[in-house]
């Protein structure tokens, strides 16, 4: 399996919090459910951290099989109407975000 993340590192504008969250959950979620060849959506939100000089307040991720889905995702008419859709999420936030592609193995836990 494969992760491809967006971690969207910095801090949310001041007074912003509510409209932040509440555009990428009505607008971006039914776009980043409808790629193709998603297994799998997890959208998180930073409720505490060990470094709070680096805030990740948003982290996306999508589970895939293959790295070809990936791409045939990135490919996708879906990804262009997502980045459309996400410059109003970037006009209330202060950060830039980091595309990372992990290999992901999964163990299911002992006892």
């Amino acid at each position: 399996m494969f992760i491809r993340c967006a971690f969207f590192k910095g801090k949310i504008k001041s007074g912003m919090e509510e409209a932040f969250h509440a555009h990428w959950q009505e607008n971006l979620v039914p776009l980043w459910g409808a790629f193709p060849k998603l297994l799998e959506l997890r959208v998180l939100r930073e409720v505490e951290s060990d470094d709070p000089e680096s805030p990740f307040p948003l982290v996306m991720a999508m589970k895939f099989a293959t790295r070809d889905d990936i791409a045939e995702a990135l490919a996708s008419d879906t990804r262009w109407a997502s980045k459309e859709t996400s410059k109003k999420l970037f006009e209330m936030f202060d950060g830039h975000v980091i595309h990372t592609v992990f290999a992901a193995d999964q163990f299911d836990p002992i006892g």
